[in-house]
């Protein structure tokens, strides 16, 4: 049977761009735009990072970004303005995580096919209202488990940047800590953001630009507008079996769970089941651009909310959209800027942007119940060691299942 929930639209009626103009002020275009800034920062960097591990080129990387920005952009517009609510739906970052590892053994054509299978999946789940039930089979311990296992490289790959480029690492990180130390400073200077220009100056200051690639600084100056070109997927199996299960249970019961207890805090009620079938189609969509399936962005969704009225959140998100939109226009740009950029600056730039959410894998992990479970599927997942030619986050989330189901002590009733 399917929900009336995910059609149903708000009472006041969807918004339109009369209701949204009438909301906008500085206090709600603030929010909107550093809310775009962290959209356009940490999950692109952990995007280069991936594209690096998995020797996606600047084409394919390119892809991605369009794919990610230009689609999932007007899919928030969408949402946000028919009910009225700040839906900002983007991709999952433990997603681009996956995938970065995934590429190390599957083609791209292979991962796309798991995007779509994905994509599929979560449609049926959303058509179906079957989301709260499949959310709640797996503890959300050994979800965070395995994706705390699977975060854990970033931070690892931040402290190497040391050693690769310490005149780069040392002034983004000292950049970002001084900032994380000051909150009031760091509300009108995004840390992140003053991290990633300070590694930018650096760059510059020692001579990295363009050292690590073949790519020239030169076409940099040249704009291009021409939308990637999609690609066609190969269904494969083991990769169907290794990506998708993780790839869903990242978007609906970590991701998504996030910005659903983001928005109840901020006086929304986001319509699961709507929201579900939102980030099947847009996952479907996406998918032959190389991009990660769709999820509701809870880092994203946080500092839309902030500092507004509820009532005024859906304007903020879609001036937010608005700009998403326009980053994957230009795409290519932002692409070739990725492949004169030193290493070092990129692995340095995604570890101190995954040091809040690899602590707060942590956390779900290992500060409740399951804790068994959640180290269990941590340490597969580390491990990294594929079986059956599937990899080590699936089997983490399945170890880590069975660990809790056998060993963790059920909790008392009432």
């Amino acid at each position: 049977m399917v929900s009336s929930e995910k059609v149903a639209a708000p009472a006041a009626g969807p918004a339109g761009l009369a209701d949204v103009w009438r909301e906008l002020d500085a206090s709600t275009l603030a929010s909107a735009l550093v809310a775009f800034l962290f959209a356009a920062t940490a999950p692109v960097a952990l995007m280069f990072a991936a594209a690096m591990k998995g020797g996606v080129g600047e084409a394919g990387l390119a892809a991605w970004i369009f794919g990610g920005f230009f689609f999932n952009g007007l899919i928030s517009i969408g949402f946000s303005l028919y009910y009225r609510q700040p839906l900002a739906l983007l991709w999952t970052m433990p997603g681009i995580v996956l995938v970065g590892q995934a590429l190390t053994h599957l083609t791209m054509p292979e991962v796309i096919g798991a995007y779509i299978a994905t994509g599929v999946l979560m449609l049926v789940l959303g058509l179906t209202g079957l989301v709260g039930r499949i959310m709640r089979a797996f503890p959300m311990p050994i979800v965070m488990g395995m994706v705390a296992g699977v975060f854990l490289q970033f931070g690892i790959d931040w402290l190497k940047s040391f050693q690769e480029a310490f005149w780069i690492a040392a002034p983004m990180t000292a950049a970002f800590a001084a900032l994380m130390a000051m909150p009031h400073l760091a509300r009108l200077a995004p840390p992140l953001i003053v991290a990633m220009i300070v590694g930018v100056a650096a760059s510059f200051a020692t001579g990295a630009i363009g050292t690590d690639t073949v790519a020239p600084v030169q076409p940099l100056l040249s704009l291009s507008l021409v939308p990637p070109i999609p690609m066609m997927p190969v269904l494969s199996w083991p990769a169907i079996a290794e990506l998708t299960i993780p790839l869903a249970v990242a978007v609906l019961a970590a991701q998504n769970a996030q910005g659903y207890a983001i928005l109840h805090a901020s006086g929304h009620k986001a319509p699961v089941d709507a929201v579900t079938i939102g980030c099947g189609i847009g996952s479907l969509i996406t998918a032959p651009f190389g991009t990660v399936p769709t999820c509701l962005a809870g880092p994203v969704s946080a500092l839309i909310v902030s500092g507004n009225p509820p009532a005024k959140h859906y304007a903020s998100a879609v001036v937010t959209s608005f700009l998403i939109v326009c980053f994957g226009v230009f795409a290519p740009v932002f692409a070739r800027l990725s492949v004169v950029a030193p290493r070092a600056l990129i692995a340095c730039l995604a570890g101190l942007a995954m040091l809040k959410v690899l602590q707060s894998a942590f956390d779900g992990a290992f500060k409740g119940p399951n804790q068994l479970g959640a180290l269990i599927a941590f340490i597969v997942t580390v491990a990294g060691i594929p079986i059956l030619n599937v990899g080590a986050p699936f089997w983490g989330l399945v170890f880590g299942y069975l660990a809790t189901r056998l060993f963790d002590p059920a909790p008392a009733k009432a």
